[in-house]
């Protein structure tokens, strides 16, 4: 398997080893209708603009939400701004393709989706979560509670909470990657706060009141909603950059476009081979189920991991696929890596469509389980065989996807790609030392 360095590791990090698959340099096969490189970079392109505008048209969603539980505290505000934030992450978790390869999403992908985070940073925890990590002088700093913190010997004042404390100040501070200050998941921590159940059943069960400063639950109501406005208003401008990425003069597209094509074709299957291996199957699942540990679940506060995993394969489809269905229902669709591979090798485009298909399938019976009332974090739970087998067949499946996407690289004869990798697949003994 072809794998190289994952970013975002765990509480017990696995460390990805890395090696890389080499196929046979020659050019790209001669055009086809369909299948002409260029049309299908552009196809991509127009692809990656539809799904950041949907995320940021989401996230504006989430935005009012959020404006509403802050003026007016209710159990149905509440309600609401969290079912703001679900919607929300289906766009988004389908545009995570992209940041594999493309290094302009890459390098600003941990403003948004960075995890898992030390939520001792951000606010108030339960006494089990400890005081204090050999890791992170800011395991408890808890800055709504605090005005002033110190990092690295350093006074800040934190009076006032800003996207500009959270951005530029907090978010990984200290180089330590656990700082998760802003975006989707610093907000699900503030709309759900701590799940407590471990491997049992329920959510986080953060009360309206945190928000309330007529009738405050743990304390600093207001600098709470400063905080989650701060992180709300942060998102939505975060997507705003990337959608300008992706636009007629956008850099990302541009880095695309203007470039060899058969290099933008490389980023496409990057994006799809690491994704699936190093950082889903890896990072995200294995890892958490190798070691049984709820706090390894991407969407850890919500319960709505089975839905970011779902939608995430669904986007690697998307890719090969070169069609989306945007959330208005309308569909962004042309030339595609499917094309080209079926005029290379036929057989290799039906086998890892195939694939693919039986990858979505898979992480379906997940969901289905959550739906039917076991979340995400139960399945992976010591003692449940059944969950635990549904949760492995997803990454059986993954993995199968990977090595058929090695051979449509082999297919293309492109240049020698690097996959990203992980210990929890390539060297699961390193996960427990």
């Amino acid at each position: 398997m072809s794998i190289g360095l994952t970013r975002h590791s765990g509480r017990l990090a696995a460390v990805a080893a890395t090696a890389v698959l080499t196929a046979a340099i020659f050019v790209l096969p001669a055009k086809a209708a369909g299948a002409d490189p260029k049309a299908v970079l552009t196809t991509y392109s127009d692809i990656a603009l539809a799904k950041y505008e949907d995320a940021l048209t989401t996230a504006k969603a989430l935005d009012t939400a959020v404006d509403a539980l802050i003026a007016t505290p209710s159990e149905e505000t509440l309600k609401a701004a969290r079912e703001a934030w679900k919607a929300a992450r289906i766009p988004y978790q389908q545009t995570e393709v992209y940041r594999f390869g493309n290094a302009i999403v890459d390098d600003w992908e941990g403003r948004v989706n960075a995890w898992p985070l030390d939520e001792g940073l951000i606010d108030y925890v339960d006494k089990s979560y400890g005081t204090e990590s050999d890791e992170n002088t800011l395991y408890t700093a808890n800055v709504i509670a605090n005005p002033s913190i110190e990092i690295n010997g350093e006074k800040i004042d934190a009076s006032k909470i800003t996207p500009e404390l959270l951005s530029g100040t907090l978010q990984e501070a200290g180089d330590i990657e656990a700082n998760v200050a802003t975006g989707y998941h610093a907000i699900e921590f503030l709309l759900w706060g701590q799940d407590l159940n471990g491997t049992k059943a329920g959510a986080g069960n953060r009360p309206y009141t945190d928000y309330d400063t007529r009738n405050c639950t743990g304390g600093n109501c207001d600098r709470r909603a400063q905080y989650l406005a701060a992180a709300s208003d942060l998102l939505v401008a975060d997507l705003q950059e990337m959608v300008g990425n992706w636009g007629a003069d956008g850099a990302a597209r541009k880095n695309l476009l203007d470039g060899d094509p058969k290099a933008g074709i490389s980023t496409i299957l990057t994006g799809m081979g690491s994704l699936s291996y190093g950082e889903l199957a890896g990072e995200r699942m294995k890892l958490g189920l190798l070691l049984h540990d709820p706090e390894e679940e991407h969407d850890c506060f919500s319960d709505n991991t089975h839905i970011s995993h779902l939608y995430d394969a669904v986007g690697i489809r998307d890719a090969y696929r070169g069609s989306y269905k945007r959330v208005d229902g309308s569909v962004v669709e042309g030339a595609s890596v499917s094309a080209m591979v079926k005029e290379a090798d036929a057989a290799v485009d039906t086998e890892l469509a195939g694939k693919l298909d039986a990858t979505v399938a898979k992480m379906e019976a997940i969901q289905a389980r959550a739906v039917g009332g076991e979340a995400y974090d139960q399945q992976i739970g010591e003692g449940n065989a059944e969950g635990n087998a549904t949760v492995q067949a997803a990454i059986d499946a993954l993995v199968d996807q990977t090595k058929s996407i090695e051979r449509a690289v082999a297919a293309l004869k492109l240049d020698t790609i690097a996959f990203e990798g992980s210990d929890s697949l390539d060297a699961p003994d390193k996960v427990f030392q």
